[in-house]
């Protein structure tokens, strides 16, 4: 559990957002591990919310994966509580619900299971109002487990990347999106899109962005990711970028994306 202090109740419900892409490699858990940093550094109290069997959000927290007794997976099939799993981090303010490789297997354990679509939002509520923001940092997939995240949430953040072939399988995600709103969770909406991997020097880049901002409006951030060294060496690390280079172009580029998060939401730091 936290290390720094005991876990306190919020008196409001907790915003819970899931970061997909079925594409590999769009800086999505940079992106969850970074952005939920962020916030927990602006003061907010974030749950992190490891649905990755690469577990890639759990390993670039600093979390020994060999070490995690309770995980995702055993939350999703062996009906263990979520407050039990859940571990503090280096960040204050920061926790997370850490990924083993037990749970690449669980997408088959789940098909023969009761309310197998809403296994982790009966989890999350159990925690409701614990936390101020509860990301959830899905497989590059859109199997079970993308699906259970997209019930339980409140809100979709796309990571794309400034690539070609960028908005390629999109729609897909889009329509999946619109199935679990029709059956499963009425209240989801597409609530962000974060360009990732940006190079100002470069006509695709900016081609990119053009392109995504054209067909999401408003629901794109201002704030774009820039492709950083940094930002890719700091998970070897075990640390957010905020903790290993608070003077980056990635570093400051979370910073402001947390804060235009917060802006959107209407979260206020807390003195």
């Amino acid at each position: 559990m936290d290390p720094y202090h005991a876990p306190i109740l919020s008196k409001s419900t907790s915003l819970v957002v899931a970061l997909a892409n079925q594409k590999g490699g769009v800086g999505k858990s940079t992106t969850a591990i970074n952005l939920a940093a962020a916030l927990a550094f602006q003061k907010q109290r974030i749950l992190l919310i490891d649905l990755d069997p690469q577990g890639n959000t759990t390993s670039g927290l600093g979390i020994d994966r060999n070490a995690i007794e309770l995980s995702t997976y055993d939350v999703l099939l062996k009906e263990s509580e979520l407050a039990d799993a859940i571990e503090g981090t280096s960040v204050r303010n920061l926790y997370v619900l850490p990924a083993t490789i037990d749970l690449a297997g669980a997408e088959i354990e789940l098909v023969s299971m009761f309310s197998r679509e809403t296994r982790l939002q009966t989890a999350i509520a159990e925690i409701d109002g614990e936390y101020d923001v509860v990301l959830i940092d899905c497989p590059p997939s859109l199997g079970l487990l993308t699906v259970n995240a997209l019930a339980a949430a409140d809100e979709v953040m796309i990571p794309i990347q400034c690539e070609y072939y960028a908005l390629e399988g999109l729609s897909q995600l889009l329509r999946n999106v619109q199935l679990v709103t029709s059956n499963l969770n009425p209240h989801l909406k597409v609530g962000g899109v974060v360009l990732t991997m940006y190079d100002g020097r470069t006509k695709l880049s900016k081609e990119v962005a053009q392109q995504v901002r054209d067909h999401f409006g408003e629901v794109a951030y201002r704030t774009v990711i820039p492709r950083s060294v940094r930002l890719s060496e700091a998970p070897s690390f075990g640390e957010p970028i905020e903790a290993y280079d608070a003077m980056s172009r990635g570093a400051i580029a979370y910073r402001h994306l947390g804060k235009e998060f917060r802006e959107r939401h209407g979260l206020v730091e807390e003195e």
